[in-house]
Order: C-alpha cells, then sequence, then structure tokens
C-alpha cells in the first residue's frame, strides 16, 4: 500500500504541516501528564480511522512504559477499570471533541466540567490543543490513506 500522495514533498503541505508538527511538540513542554496525551491521541486516532497515528502513539507509549493492558483498552475505556477518573475525563472529552459534528452544540457543559475538575487553565488549553492537532494530523493521513506498520519510537 502507498499513499495517495506525499505531502511532504509538496512545498505548500510541507510549511503547512511544519506549524502543526511545532505546536505538537509544544505540547510536550505542558503540564498535561504525558500518558493522558497519548491516551488523548490514541483514543481520536481510533475513532478518526487512522492507522498511521494509531501505530505510532501505541508504540510512543508502549516505548514511554505504557501496559499493553491499557494501550488495548482504550478503545473500550468507558468499561475498563485502568484508568484514573481524571484520564477518563480526558478520554471523555476526547470523544466529544472529535465527533463534534454527531453533537449538536458540540461539547456538552458536563463533560467540560468533568474535565475541568481533574486538569486546570493551563492544562485544559494542551488537552484542547492537543485534540485539535491530532484530529489535524488523523484527518491528513485518513485523506491521503498513510500505510501503517512500521513505525519505530522516537522517529518524530
Amino acid at each position: 500500500m502507498e499513499a495517495r500522495l506525499n505531502l511532504f514533498a509538496s512545498p505548500v503541505a510541507v510549511k503547512a504541516w511544519k506549524h502543526i508538527i511545532a505546536a505538537s511538540k509544544v505540547l510536550g513542554e505542558s503540564t498535561l501528564p504525558a500518558a493522558t496525551r497519548e491516551l488523548v491521541m490514541l483514543r481520536a486516532s481510533q475513532i478518526n480511522g487512522c492507522a498511521g497515528c494509531i501505530d505510532m502513539h501505541t508504540k510512543e507509549a508502549a516505548a514511554a512504559g505504557e501496559t499493553a493492558v491499557r494501550l488495548h483498552l482504550v478503545v473500550a475505556w468507558r468499561e475498563a477499570t485502568v484508568f484514573t477518573d481524571a484520564e477518563r475525563a480526558a478520554l471523555e472529552l476526547t470523544e466529544e471533541a472529535t465527533r463534534i459534528a454527531d453533537a449538536a452544540g458540540g461539547v456538552p457543559d458536563a463533560v467540560w466540567a468533568n474535565a475541568a475538575k481533574y486538569y486546570d487553565e493551563d492544562q485544559l488549553a494542551a488537552l484542547v490543543t492537543q485534540i485539535a492537532v491530532i484530529n489535524a494530523f488523523n484527518r491528513g493521513n485518513v485523506i491521503v490513506q498513510q500505510p501503517a506498520g512500521d513505525y519505530e519510537p522516537g522517529r518524530h
């Protein structure tokens, strides 16, 4: 399988994507826990069917010490007992924000209030931005049908 288009061979796409990549790197400097960021990126990528990002974020999370059990259960986090209440709030916000077109009015107030119980304003800002950034990556990869499976942790 080959991608429909190599986004990094296009000067216009490279100029645009470098800013999205830079935003993603800044989020790594936030106080939002790295494990939470990886879980959020994995869950959004699962919803969007982005094989490239699922491949990347499962491998990055595992390399950072995340357990296989937790990685396998992200897809069914509501029924899983292995996530903290804060992680569950982040995953719920991720789902609502990723499926924003499915809900009239956007993210429900109750979902936002639940996340705000566990994260301060800077962390909420990082969480919202992380969700937006991973959704941008997902959409780019899905549109061009970016193949997955060969990602190695630390590549990006």
